[in-house]
């Protein structure tokens, strides 16, 4: 392995760890030495994958929407791990009821807009404050922001989660000015659609083929495309990176309008 990649040393918190990214990621920087924290609001699930790297991880209960929380989460890393070096901010609002209610803003609750500030925003927000001290402390902290590719194009639905993560990416390059010279960097990831297995199961067929479609490569992102990304991001072969948004879509946002049309049109 390239050493500049290496992770030795490193202590990591991965927020939404016990998810298909957050744990892909997690494999990752474990196998390339760090030690990492698993802050999920679903404690059972991330201490079943903490589980699987012995003293390398220890699961963490914690709620992006409640402030106390994650200031306890944060106090309990340093606390076991003596230090933090990485910051992964990958929880999001999730659910079923919420992908449902994320409508157009003509038809948008108000409740389910500040849900999805609430968390995506003010909750990221709050765990980057109280982390940036240990960052700046480490000497080289880094952060990776997981956005999203529709934070970066217009859809007809799905408003309130595309706005969060547009916002997520200022805030990246907000945190990468103010404390690019403290020692931290800051970057995101925009991924496209990531088959993890909730995706897998849950994905409408049609709208797969949809996606397939409109995406040069000949295949769909995987969770650990994803990681890897995150774990160049926050290595020091990344040190001259910083306030950026990396996309990892497999190509979809690159093209022309009506792709998949002229693909059929060459025989392609």
């Amino acid at each position: 392995m390239y050493k500049a990649l290496s992770l030795e040393g490193k202590v990591a918190i991965i927020t939404g760890g016990a998810g298909g990214i957050g744990q892909a990621t997690i494999e990752l920087m474990v196998g390339r030495g760090a030690r990492v924290a698993i802050a999920d609001i679903a404690l059972d699930r991330a201490q079943a994958v903490a589980a699987k790297y012995g003293d390398s991880a220890l699961a963490i209960e914690m709620d992006l929407t409640d402030e106390d929380s994650i200031k306890r989460m944060v106090v309990r890393v340093v606390e076991h791990f003596g230090r933090i070096d990485i910051l992964h901010n990958n929880a999001t609002a999730v659910g079923q009821h919420l992908v449902a209610a994320d409508n157009a803003i003509g038809e948008m609750s108000t409740d389910t807009w500040d849900t999805f500030f609430d968390t995506n925003c003010r909750g990221t927000m709050i765990v980057t404050r109280e982390a940036l001290p240990h960052l700046i402390a480490s000497g080289a902290g880094a952060i990776v922001n997981t956005v999203s590719g529709m934070a970066l194009q217009g859809n007809i639905r799905f408003h309130a989660y595309s706005a969060t993560k547009a916002a997520m990416i200022q805030m990246t390059r907000a945190v990468a000015t103010a404390y690019g010279r403290k020692g931290v960097r800051c970057n995101a990831v925009a991924p496209g659609l990531v088959l993890t297995e909730t995706v897998a199961k849950d994905f409408p067929p049609a709208m797969l083929k949809l996606v397939l479609d409109e995406t040069p490569r000949d295949r769909v992102g995987a969770p650990h495309d994803i990681a890897e990304v995150v774990a160049f991001l926050a290595s020091d072969a990344a040190r001259n990176i910083t306030g950026q948004t990396l996309v990892a879509d497999g190509g979809v946002s690159i093209h022309i309008p009506g792709f998949s049309a002229y693909r059929e049109f060459f025989g392609e």
